[in-house]
């Protein structure tokens, strides 16, 4: 079957990271934009069941193929239907096999790579290397992790281009989101209790989230009714690191280790906190930022990643030297003592980070990634 666009992903339906969201939200808006222009599209992922994609709100299943981890199978697949599309994004790095089988055999179609973050920032072997340049356009999600790539990659930077990340236009409303009784009660929270809030994986491989850095600005404010709820699933080892370092500095009836949250369940525990707190050092973008902000919380963040992108340069929140405890430590502050202050504006956050305005660059993306491939066409 001949696409206009293929969408090449690892996982959309069968995790529920951060790069399976922006699937999920990137899928939606092509598929919209191909209906609109009367365009065909397919979305095949690696990982995902057939059965995954069923009554999934983003896009009809009809257009989705799952190969249930059969990755030889889904290559074949790829580079079968690549090769008679006009346009192939891949979702990840690690789907640059198939991109570079595809522009093998098939020069004229444009081959674009999303980039995220960590996984694109560090030196590539050879081969990766050699794919990567195949590649037309490499989008990513903030500025950092494009100018990492330029650095790192050696790539010309008119080849390199930015699309932040946006929020799920499926998220609650924040108007229509309470809180229960029973999460204050589960938590052990009171009145006069002022709560900072970070969600992130808790891992060793996951420490520059700043999660522990966070544990010790508590320790030297020095203030028992801030309670520091971390929620996230989390591996044995890491949650025996963070039971030894909250017991040794006392913080028992401070911390609140909450495990892994359903996502019906991560508005009210927005709502629940009084900031959002994550001063991460290798963060590619942070869609949690953005949403910790549509929730209407306060935000600090490190200022050595793409974090920079989500608080766009300090101006919807305060960025922090992640390695510095004693800045951490005085943002937090400022943010209990004058929240009015700090509070992100609405238009400002939609204006950037709405899904209407994500889409709007995407299909700028696309319209023109269909131009060089006419232009490429017509020059044979």
């Amino acid at each position: 079957m001949q696409y206009n666009v293929l969408f090449l992903t690892l996982k959309i339906f069968s995790a529920t990271g951060g790069i399976e969201k922006v699937c999920r939200i990137a899928g939606k808006a092509m598929y919209e934009n191909c209906t609109r222009l009367q365009k065909r599209i397919g979305i095949m992922s690696m990982h995902d069941r057939q059965e995954d994609a069923f009554d999934n709100p983003y896009f009809p299943s009809e257009i989705f193929s799952g190969l249930a981890a059969r990755k030889a199978r889904f290559v074949l697949q790829a580079v079968r239907q690549g090769r008679q599309s006009k346009l192939v994004i891949l979702s990840h790095i690690n789907l640059l096999v198939a991109g570079w089988l595809i522009k093998k055999i098939s020069p004229c179609t444009r081959v674009v790579l999303l980039a995220h973050g960590i996984e694109v920032w560090g030196p590539l072997n050879r081969r990766q290397k050699m794919m990567l340049r195949c590649c037309d356009e490499i989008v990513s999600v903030s500025a950092f992790t494009s100018n990492k790539i330029i650095a790192q990659q050696i790539l010309p930077a008119n080849k390199c281009r930015v699309l932040n990340n946006c929020l799920d236009p499926f998220l609650p409303l924040r108007k229509n989101v309470s809180v229960p009784q029973e999460l204050y009660k589960k938590y052990s929270l009171e009145k006069g209790d002022q709560v900072l809030f970070t969600l992130s994986r808790l891992s060793a491989t996951e420490r520059y989230k700043g999660y522990d850095r966070v544990i010790d600005a508590l320790v030297q404010i020095g203030r028992p009714n801030i309670k520091y709820l971390l929620a996230g699933s989390y591996d044995t080892v890491e949650k025996k690191y963070l039971d030894e370092k909250i017991a040794a500095n006392g913080l028992q009836q401070q911390v609140i280790l909450a495990g892994f949250v359903p996502d019906e369940q991560l508005a009210a525990h927005f709502l629940l906190g009084d900031a959002y707190v994550m001063p991460s050092s290798k963060e590619g973008f942070g869609i949690v930022f953005i949403e910790a902000m549509y929730y209407g919380l306060p935000v600090v963040a490190g200022n050595a990643d793409g974090s920079v992108d989500a608080l766009r340069n300090g101006e919807l929140g305060l960025l922090v030297d992640p390695e510095n405890v004693s800045e951490i430590r005085i943002a937090i502050q400022t943010l209990l003592e004058h929240p009015k202050l700090y509070v992100p504006e609405t238009e400002k956050l939609m204006a950037h980070f709405s899904y209407d305005s994500y889409k709007i660059k995407l299909n700028e993306l696309l319209e023109r990634n269909r131009f060089e491939v006419m232009k490429k066409q017509a020059m044979r």
